[in-house]
């Protein structure tokens, strides 16, 4: 998702900042590496900017010079979209402190990290502004092995709620997009992924599974000025997933 996004923001104009995390692993940052350059290449393709931005969001030095490198490379900050997450299944009983406090890290923390740095560059600039987070489905409904993560995404969103009453003032308008089931990589090495699309595919509303692109577009919405009297929301990207009764009886999930 980070990807179409990226790339769907620089086809509408904008000069786009890439932050990946290397990791620790050689194999795995030289993975994050080629995925980024492609990422940059494509843009660059197309004939916008791109600037690759490397960093541990967990790290709140990290997540404030993404920002900082950001406004410096290309001179100022008018948008900021929260995409960086991770999911880890596990059961319940087995999810540690640890793993539960990582979680937390990348995906909340080290956006409140960015969201703060991001809002005090717009107000300096005094041209309003654009926050955007990617929360989830999760923010509406548990998952059986998320339990570390389901919070995470409704905290993102109550972030932006409240963020969205402090910054309206100064023009800088803070929204959420929700997606449900996404083909993307991370969706990809769960398993039974494709019994429970295939399932997905006959009970909702859409009969698909959604596309990165899909995302993108909502994130390119309220990035624009089609979206400047709109702030606080969260916005489904679902397929109708939502809207599925509770009763297997009724045809819906349990």
């Amino acid at each position: 998702m980070g990807r179409a996004i990226a790339v769907a923001l620089a086809r509408e104009g904008a000069f786009v900042a890439v932050n990946y995390y290397p990791g620790a692993d050689d194999a795995f940052g030289d993975t994050a590496d080629a995925a980024a350059n492609t990422v940059k290449r494509e843009i660059e393709e197309q004939g916008g900017k791109c600037l690759l931005v490397p960093g541990d969001l967990a790290d709140e030095q990290a997540a404030g010079k993404l920002v900082a490198d950001t406004a410096a490379h290309f001179g100022g900050l008018d948008i900021l979209v929260c995409n960086a997450g991770i999911c880890p299944m596990k059961e319940f009983l087995d999810i540690s402190v640890e793993v539960f406090d990582r979680m937390h890290a990348v995906n909340l923390r080290g956006h409140f990290v960015c969201c703060q740095e991001a809002a005090r560059v717009m107000i300096e600039q005094g041209r309003g502004g654009r926050i955007i987070a990617v929360s989830s489905i999760s923010a509406r409904l548990g998952g059986e092995h998320q339990a570390h993560y389901c919070p995470t995404k409704s905290g993102l969103h109550s972030l932006m709620q409240s963020i969205s009453i402090a910054l309206g003032p100064h023009g800088i308008t803070c929204n959420s997009v929700g997606p449900g089931e996404i083909d993307t990589d991370m969706n990809r090495v769960i398993p039974g992924f494709e019994e429970y699309w295939d399932y997905l595919k006959q009970v909702l509303p859409l009969r698909r599974v959604g596309r990165p692109e899909e995302v993108a577009d909502v994130v390119v919405f309220f990035a624009g000025n089609d979206s400047r009297y709109v702030t606080g929301q969260l916005l489904m990207v679902d397929g109708g997933f939502v809207t599925l009764p509770l009763s297997p009886a009724e045809g819906g999930t349990t």
